[in-house]
């Protein structure tokens, strides 16, 4: 599943790219279940009628769903679930396997919906019902959205009780960090990830957040990590680079690239975490 940071790259490519753009036409397409994409909606011709002819005025995201503001007072989101990408192309780009839904603009080319588990989504509602959506809710924090002050990042975690990869991975907690950035936070920090959240000192804390808003931040700049456990494409394409700055995750066996001692990898309540045992404590 794209984690926080991929879907924010996502979002900025099509701020750049969409914004200004009017919807000529939409293309759910025949012979691909596109229907399960676009579940809420019964008929092809009920989200057809909601975008042919509107043009995107924002781009914004809540979590991991990416929202495109339309003049029509409606809103178009885009969940990419499990596997989803969204890709810029033009008209005569052949299209890749499993192009679900075609976004087709009067000028510059077209947006492509490509899914191949069908988890994703796409929908549209009013502009003046997107508070009371639950799709948006369900979430303390979004790292690259919110700046929550340390103190209150402390009192949250003392109040919870619970390992600290267990609850960095907890959604409804911080929206979108998943196993990649969360063992990498915890290296940074110096956290083993068993470790219990109410028994860290202020020290502890203060490192934990530093990392969590470092990381992800420059996680972003590198456009995300494409690697063997996370196959991301940007909007047009492109694989990130982060992974080539990852210091514990997927490095079993390897040396750290910080005290030499070697990287392990644990299982526990029904996750693995890779870390350094003389780094983290």
């Amino acid at each position: 599943m794209p984690a926080l940071v991929e879907v924010e790259v996502v979002r900025r490519d099509l701020e750049k790219e969409i914004i200004g753009r009017r919807i000529k036409d939409i293309e759910i397409r025949p012979g691909t279940n596109a229907m399960k994409v676009v579940r809420r909606h019964g008929r092809r011709k009920d989200l057809q009628d909601l975008l042919a002819g509107a043009k995107v005025e924002s781009v914004g995201r809540a979590g991991r769903l990416i929202w495109l503001e339309l003049d029509n007072e409606q809103v178009l989101l885009v969940d990419l679930g499990g596997a989803g990408q969204l890709l810029k192309t033009s008209a005569s780009d052949d299209f890749a396997p499993h192009t679900h839904i075609v976004i087709g603009f009067t000028i510059g080319g077209q947006l492509r919906f490509v899914d191949p588990s069908r988890k994703g989504e796409i929908f549209v509602t009013p502009k003046a019902g997107m508070d009371e959506l639950e799709d948006l809710k369900g979430f303390m924090i979004d790292p690259l959205e919110q700046q929550v002050a340390w103190q209150q990042f402390s009192q949250i975690l003392d109040d919870k009780s619970a390992p600290m990869k267990q609850l960095l991975l907890d959604e409804s907690f911080i929206v979108g960090l998943g196993d990649i950035y969360t063992d990498e936070i915890l290296f940074a920090s110096g956290i083993r990830y068993d470790r219990l959240s109410d028994k860290l000192s202020s020290q502890d804390v203060r490192r934990i957040y530093r990392a969590l808003m470092e990381i992800l931040q420059d996680a972003v700049k590198a456009r995300g990590v494409t690697n063997s456990a996370q196959d991301f494409k940007d909007l047009h394409g492109d694989g990130g680079q982060y992974q080539l700055e990852l210091k514990v995750f997927d490095r079993e066996g390897e040396s750290c690239r910080r005290c030499r001692n070697t990287i392990v990898r644990e299982k526990s309540g029904g996750m693995e975490s890779y870390f350094c045992p003389q780094c983290q404590s």
